[in-house]
């Protein structure tokens, strides 16, 4: 598997594919970038870089029949190909996730639910007429492949990363954004998160029938941060690599944990996979244009989606139903309360998301209901634990937890995006990088939380 923050992309298959890349004429670009991903590609996943060319072909020729181009503009023709595409695209995400379930381990692609849903959000748009020039064969292949977003994320639109754009261009100052979001990105990957992997690895060990309660509650809180440095890490490197290459940068966390209220996390938390429920599935099953009850419905059907996306595991399905509840009670009970003062909104999301990542990352049920008798103990009886677990924890994590939490205010991130071209923070993100490399040496690369969906 060959992982943004390994030695072999940061000084191989990157230097050399950017290389190649600038010296190509700028309309032969595409051309590049497709066989570089799937080169990228086959360097991770194998064999199953065919499966994906087999996809995009498919995704193409079916696009293709779904619109036809006249005076008027693009209309709609082909529901038949837009409905086989679908039946594709989710069937195969469907069979892969099954298969998982039943043998017990992932079997699933690569990065297969990423580009699947970029393939069905692309069919969608093309029958909706919101592409509103036909896409060309190269756009469409290296749309699905291109390898910045093809293993994790974020998922694009067609239209929001600018492939309606024809006449894509580098510049210096694009390249030297992308490549401050790209540095800041590994530094959050390789600095806070990976060591933060250690301490709930630490934990694990010791058993969580034996932690203390503030060791549970330390553990929560840093195995939230963890999963926030990581998938945002990743969030920036890729954006950057994007813009080095001439595409527009693609948002995918909006300080997540500055959000008043559970649904507001999750409109900032991986915004392009909420926004692509909210528009693919959510919008079109009536969203809340029909009443309160249907309104319940739909939020109930997007979430058990969402938990089944995840895994068919008991604890993701867990973990989507408490989010679900979470939200009916702030959407129909407390909304008013929350307008009112929102600092209770806020509590909601401190309080309440570090618990249910508790879900999310324990699949055995019966070490959940350990660990949540850590986390309250006045629920049950817990055996004797140590109290001085928590200090000896604290004193080796506690630097990694503040600068995790300031990163998480939106006032620290801003500053630090505010002054990326002056001299000071140019020096620390050449030292960042430089840490960042000898971490990596001297320590295997750890791949991204969220390769495995």
């Amino acid at each position: 598997m060959i992982l943004f923050n390994s030695l072999t992309f940061l000084f191989r298959f990157f230097p050399v594919f950017l290389a190649i890349y600038y010296l190509t004429p700028a309309r032969f670009r595409e051309v590049v970038l497709f066989f570089g991903s799937i080169v990228f590609y086959a360097m991770g996943a194998g064999s199953m870089a065919i499966m994906l060319t087999v996809l995009t072909v498919a995704n193409y020729v079916l696009g293709q029949m779904v619109f036809y181009e006249d005076k008027g503009g693009l209309k709609p023709k082909n529901k038949q190909s837009f409905i086989a595409a679908i039946v594709l695209d989710a069937g195969a995400l469907v069979l892969f996730k099954a298969l998982s379930g039943i043998t017990g381990r992932i079997v699933l692609p690569l990065g297969f639910s990423f580009y699947l849903f970029k393939m069905i959000s692309y069919q969608a748009d093309l029958f909706r007429g919101e592409i509103t020039r036909r896409p060309e064969i190269m756009d469409t292949v290296v749309y699905f492949t291109m390898f910045p977003q093809v293993t994790q994320g974020p998922i694009s639109r067609w239209n929001s990363i600018g492939f309606e754009k024809r006449d894509r261009t580098v510049t210096v100052k694009a390249f030297n954004d992308g490549l401050f979001f790209f540095v800041l990105g590994l530094g959050m990957k390789v600095l806070l998160a990976d060591p933060l992997s250690i301490l709930w690895n630490e934990i694990e060990k010791i058993g969580f029938e034996s932690i203390s309660t503030p060791l549970a509650w330390m553990g929560a809180i840093g195995y939230s941060l963890r999963l926030y440095m990581d998938f945002w890490g990743y969030s920036l490197m890729s954006a950057g690599i994007g813009m080095m290459l001439g595409y527009h940068f693609v948002v995918n966390f909006l300080h997540p944990y500055w959000a008043c209220g559970i649904g507001d996390f999750y409109r900032r938390w991986h915004a392009t996979l909420g926004s692509w429920f909210r528009d693919y599935v959510y919008i079109p099953l009536g969203g809340n244009r029909k009443g309160n009850l249907r309104t319940i419905l739909n939020l109930a059907i997007v979430w058990l989606l969402t938990g089944l996306w995840h895994g068919i595991t008991p604890n993701y399905l867990i973990w989507s139903g408490v989010l679900f509840v979470l939200i009916v009670w702030e959407k129909f009970v407390v909304d008013g309360l929350i307008s009112a003062f929102p600092i209770i909104g806020h509590l909601h999301v401190w309080l309440f998301i570090p618990l249910t990542w508790v879900i999310f990352a324990i699949p055995d049920l019966q070490d959940l209901r350990s660990y949540f008798m850590r986390l309250f103990p006045f629920f049950g009886n817990g055996i004797n634990v140590n109290s001085g677990d928590f200090m000896k924890q604290l004193t080796t994590y506690w630097p990694l937890l503040l600068i995790s939490l300031l990163l998480c205010t939106p006032h620290w991130y801003r500053a630090i995006v505010k002054n990326r071209r002056r001299l000071p923070v140019l020096l620390a993100l050449v030292l960042v990088f430089w840490i960042c490399v000898y971490r990596i040496v001297i320590s295997a690369s750890n791949p991204f939380m969220y390769f495995s969906f």
